[in-house]
């Protein structure tokens, strides 16, 4: 699985240049996920947009998805443009129904008719009554249709014999400008769709008047209007385009992100089943639980308790079952140590397996020998059968060992039936241990049991109902504490129906051997901190579902199956086509969930009900705030143009261009500064940084831009009063229709309000109570100039225009200043569905942000738990991968110091009475006492120590196996290093000893005990390694290993007992010793050792326990 880049935002720092690429980002260092790298190019389909202005995503298949996923977005708006349509259907049912005449019934006719085919669009669409294809594909171009098609009827038959240069246009400009922001279809349909509407429309209206003003036509008069309407035809197509390109990159960033969400979705959950996968390989399921409770508590709350935390439970009537390998010695020499674990690897991983199929729970491995317990956590009235059967088929693997090693190795088997504690100890290296006197009966039953026989006691017999035969065991006669106890003991005859030649019940083992056909462990003896790993490739047994539900991540109602999804896009890797449609399913998710429902927002202000989140999204940066402002500019350049062709000798209209132009430039550069900082000054990239940070700044330089825009074209009509009322007085002359000047052509001015609202909607970043209060303004002050100030100018315009028929007919200064509202409410339904997407996509964007925080924390947690179960760089090896059960990890370390520390005289004072709750309290004691001793690893001087496990209340540990740059680990070769240094982590693992047992001395002055600790030392090579990929059991072996153990049980309470060699180390170091003389160790004979007693310097351990035995003999040399 590759390794995977660090997260970060998806950042668009090139958001106005063409070419960048974004690389999805999963879990940092050692999590999971996947990394794919999506690159938007400066090339596209769309030819109507600059080169750098055309994205399109790498590959070709993300961007049709893209596309599609953007049409989906679109395809909402696309009930705006129903509304917007619908409205214009009443305006025209309203302006014919106030003064109503018989000739008005065909254009009534045609809205009403026109009015319910939208309400009908809308229904059929707002509630998905149409198939998804036609829908997507015949609705936009059927709402085109019938929008153009009502546009005509109302200038053909409103206008039937008054025909003008200027009917409708405005109406042609709107619905322009709202097919680029409402139609879910590419850009460059849009663009030709509107390109023949306005081009029909100029064209019909320049013939139509041209045939009906044959003999006073003004053709002058007439081109420059023409060329007016097309200005504003431009004018709207240019902002729309701009407005396009602005929504594209608005959801290609949305689209990113839910991309990005997608694979931190994947990366939660597949960390997820790592974390389940490590902890119920060595834990329980209850346990696990509890841990990660506990782990998510507050730390002060930790800090007031009396006691370390102890996860520790009572269970009763299960069946407990110890497994030694018989002949393991001999089986040991007979091959070398990386082929020993290597069989061991394989022997426990097949173990592991049969014991999922009887249900049972592996407890540990300690060396050779394997225990584990049916009916825990969850009881089981067939405990006894299942342990027995396990039994069995284990004596029939290591059967299949023993033919294909040629070797005389056996499993012996015993059961007993009772109580334990379970559950684990400590603060490092948690392993899953049980604790009881039922406990010690079923190892005993093991040591004195048979070879090849399961041997169980008479509590477990009586739990069989003579489900299987069995004989006498006498086992009180191999062994003296059953004797003692009085334990009646039998064995179980083998039922010959099971026997298989591959094993019980069909679980076959697969062995593989240095001199078969397997795979060699590849260079296994190397230095200290090599790092060996190997995998066998037999045929895999069958796989047994593990799976369990993550306590700390439920699964949502209406979410994404995270699981199923997991599993899936493990093929996805290599298959981009499914990734891409597990991003499609992800998109449909998203998309299918209100994110703005009431419990979110005011309904009426749209502002988040959390202050909060409503601070953060008011300093969401925008960096198409630079765009929105120079859509103003283009509005004011094209107003100016549509003023100049009107009335090109009217000053005021060149004095506003200028002058508006130039502080609208001003405000635009400030706007740009903090998009392209390394191109404007530092303080204005400061100035403009904090105005998009700042929501009343924000808010105060929109307002300004359409202030500037509303005062140009006001100034420009109050201008044009003067020249009226000037040649009114003077009656230099009398208005004319076809005469040129402002004043015969009244309703460009309207027209142009219309541009004015559409650089309103434009702005980003401002919210719709903004943008009403704007729109409010440019209706109110063109309303308020067209009824009243202009008043005359329209009179004398529709007297010109409609002679005797003005009196049926609702006057123009009405007519334009209701378009002018009819639009205005039309484009706030409009800015309202904009704000509503803004914060849904800002929602988005932060549920993003918590799946990633929750993967960092779900990490943290991972790491802590795992690191606490193996040693770290043990972890980093299997987290972030899935390991068959027969990969090995081993690692050959030449010198390490190995420690064996036991508090023998505790099982006097481990008692199961009722005072003690059943034996709880006894061991919550021995909880302390190991929390203490673990954490003297927190300390700078033990970093190279590391805890190895507990076995009791023995405490194993060891030193040099820790990649270190200051000891013989990675970075230094041992070569170039003196004794000294080679050997200072011995030293440590001395006065780490030591340390204990200053610890358990003060440990006993406040609790008035007496434990005591017996301590075994050794150095020398080992092999370290994890056993079973599925159950992960880190541990070590060697020579080493077994005189280090011999030293703890054969030395004396309260000594530290070592080896010669060891002692010839670490006196180099300062350490006292006492020679204690030769003694007898099992497998090794006669061997001369030593008592540690502390350090010759001032200040060091003092060894105030020692137990001062009749021959010790002070060594001085």
């Amino acid at each position: 699985m590759p390794r995977n880049q660090a997260f970060s935002e998806p950042e668009y720092s090139a958001e106005y240049s063409a070419d960048y690429s974004v690389s999805l980002p999963s879990d940092p260092d050692h999590g999971v996920g996947r990394n794919h790298e999506v690159s938007v190019r400066n090339s596209g389909s769309c030819l109507c947009l600059p080169r750098f202005m055309r994205l399109t995503f790498a590959p070709e298949s993300l961007e049709n998805l893209y596309q599609t996923y953007f049409r989906r977005q679109r395809y909402e708006t696309l009930l705006v443009l129903v509304v917007f349509a619908a409205l214009f259907d009443c305006y025209i049912i309203i302006m014919c129904a106030v003064v109503y005449t018989d000739d008005k019934l065909p254009s009534v006719l045609v809205a009403s008719v026109g009015l319910i085919a939208h309400i009908l669009i809308f229904v059929l669409c707002r509630f998905g009554l149409l198939p998804d294809r036609i829908s997507r594909k015949f609705v936009p171009y059927t709402l085109w249709i019938l929008i153009a098609g009502q546009i005509f009827c109302y200038l053909g038959l409103n206008f039937a014999h008054f025909h003008e240069a200027s009917d409708t246009v405005g109406w042609q400009a709107f619905f322009v400008f709202s097919f680029f922001i409402t139609l879910p279809l590419r850009l460059t349909p849009i663009v030709l769709i509107s390109s023949v509407s306005c081009g029909i429309h100029t064209l019909v209206l320049g013939v139509t008047i041209a045939q009906q003003q044959q003999d006073s036509i003004n053709g002058i008069a007439l081109v420059r209007q023409l060329i007016s309407n097309i200005s504003m035809y431009l004018c709207a197509i240019t902002v729309g385009i701009m407005s396009y390109y602005m929504a594209d990159r608005k959801h290609r960033k949305a689209f990113l992100e839910a991309r990005q969400s997608l694979e931190v979705k994947l990366n939660l959950e597949e960390q997820s089943q790592q974390q389940e996968r490590l902890l119920l390989s060595i834990l329980p399921k209850h346990i696990a639980d509890e841990m990660l409770k506990d782990m998510k508590r507050d730390q002060k709350q930790k800090e007031l308790q009396q006691f370390n935390t102890m996860y520790m439970y009572r269970h009763e009537n299960v069946s407990i079952l110890f497994a030694d390998i018989v002949g393991f010695t001999q089986l040991s020499s007979s091959c070398s140590a990386q082929e020993l674990v290597k069989l061991l690897n394989e022997l426990f991983a097949r173990f592991d397996k049969l014991a999922a199929k009887y249900h049972q729970l592996r407890i540990k491995i300690l060396g050779d020998c394997y225990y584990c317990i049916c009916g825990l956590p969850d009881y089981r009235e067939d405990h006894a059968v299942c342990s027995i059967l396990m039994g069995l088929a284990m004596v029939e693997a290591i059967s299949y060992v023993r033919e294909k090693t040629k070797t005389d190795v056996d499993m012996r088997v015993g059961v007993h039936t009772g109580t334990v504690l379970g559950g684990v100890l400590g603060q490092k290296r948690w392993q899953y241990d049980v604790w009881s006197t039922d406990v010690t009966v079923a190892n005993k039953m093991e040591a004195g049991g048979i070879p090849g026989r399961v041997h169980i006691s008479q509590s477990t017999y009586e739990c069989l109902k003579a489900e299987f035969e069995v004989e006498p065991g006498e086992g009180e006669t191999r062994n003296e504490y059953l004797r003692e106890k009085g334990i009646k003991t039998y064995l179980v005859l083998v039922p010959k129906p099971q026997l298989t030649k591959n094993g019980i019940n069909g679980v076959k083992l697969s062995l593989t051997s240095s001199h078969g056909n397997s795979p060699l462990l590849i260079n296994t003896k190397e230095q200290n901190g090599s790092i060996n790993t190997t995998c066998t490739t037999p045929d895999e047994g069958e796989e047994l579902d593990t799976r369990v539900v993550n306590p700390s991540f439920p699964n949502p109602r209406r979410r994404l199956r995270l699981r199923d999804l997991a599993e899936r896009v493990i093929d996805a890797q290599q298959n981009e086509q499914e990734l891409h449609k597990l991003l499609n399913e992800a998109l449909l998710e998203r998309e299918s969930v209100q994110a703005l429902k009431g419990k979110y927002t005011h309904r009426l202000s749209m502002r988040f009900l959390n202050p909060e989140m409503e601070t953060r999204f008011s300093v969401e940066k925008e960096k198409q705030s630079g765009a929105a402002f120079t859509c103003s500019c283009v509005v004011l350049f094209f107003t100016a143009i549509i003023e100049i062709l009107i009335d090109p000798i009217l000053i005021a209209n060149y004095v506003t261009f200028v002058i508006g132009e130039v502080l609208l430039l001003i405000l635009t550069l400030c706007s740009l500064a903090a998009i392209f900082p390394r191109v404007f000054p530092k303080k204005l990239v400061a100035f403009s940084t904090w105005i998009d940070r700042t929501r009343w700044a924000r808010n105060t330089w929109a307002m300004s831009a359409i202030f500037i825009l509303t005062m140009a074209d006001i100034v420009d009509m109050l201008s044009c009063l003067q020249i009226y009322a000037a040649s009114s007085q003077n009656m230099t002359r009398v208005p004319s229709l076809h005469s040129e000047g402002c004043t015969e052509n009244p309703v460009y001015y309207s027209y142009i309000s219309v541009l004015a609202l559409i650089a309103t909607i434009m702005l980003v970043q401002v919210s719709h109570m903004v943008k009403i209060t704007l729109m409010l303004m440019i209706t109110g002050a063109t309303g308020v100039v067209d009824i009243y100030a202009w008043s005359h100018i329209f009179d004398e315009y529709d007297k010109a225009r409609f002679k005797e028929y003005v009196s049926s007919l609702v006057p123009s200064k009405y007519t334009m200043t209701s378009m002018i509202f009819v639009m205005m409410m039309s484009f706030y339904y409009f800015a309202r569905h904009v704000e509503k997407l803004a914060r849904t996509l800002f929602l988005w964007k932060i549920d993003v942000h918590n799946q990633k925080e929750k993967v960092y924390e779900m990490r943290r947690w991972n790491e802590a738990l795992v690191t606490n179960m193996l040693p770290e760089h043990v972890a980093r090896h299997f987290l972030g991968s899935k390991k068959r059960d027969e990969e090995l990890y081993s690692q050959s370390y030449d010198e390490i110091g190995v420690m064996f520390a036991s508090i023998p005289n505790f099982s006097d004072f481990y008692t199961e009475e009722s005072i003690n709750n059943g034996g709880i309290e006894c061991l919550r004691f021995l909880n302390e006492i190991i929390s203490d001793f673990d954490a003297l690893l927190d300390e700078a001087q033990f970093r190279c120590i590391t805890k190895i496990k507990t076995i009791g209340s023995t405490y194993m540990a060891a030193s040099g196996v820790t990649p270190d740059a200051n000891m013989n680990g990675y970075n230094i070769k041992k070569e170039d290093m003196s004794d000294k240094d080679r050997w200072q982590h011995l030293a440590d693992l001395a006065d780490f000893a030591l340390a204990m047992k200053v610890t358990l001395m003060n440990i006993n002055y406040q609790s008035f005990n007496n434990f005591m600790l017996r301590i075994g030392l050794n150095k020398g090579g080992v092999l370290a390694g994890v056993i079973g990929a599925r159950k992960p059991h880190y541990d070590i072996w060697g020579n080493t290993v077994n005189v280090a153990s011999r030293m703890e049980s054969t030395g004396v309470m309260g000594n530290i007992q070592v080896v010669e060699d060891t002692y010839l180390i670490l006196k180099e170091y300062g350490f006292r010793f006492v020679r204690r003389g030769h003694i007898y160790v099992k497998g090794k004979g006669e061997l001369l050792t030593f008592f540690l007693k502390g350090r010759e310097k001032q200040g060091s351990f003092i060894n105030s326990s020692s137990v001062t035995l009749p021959h010790q003999v002070v060594d001085n040399s």
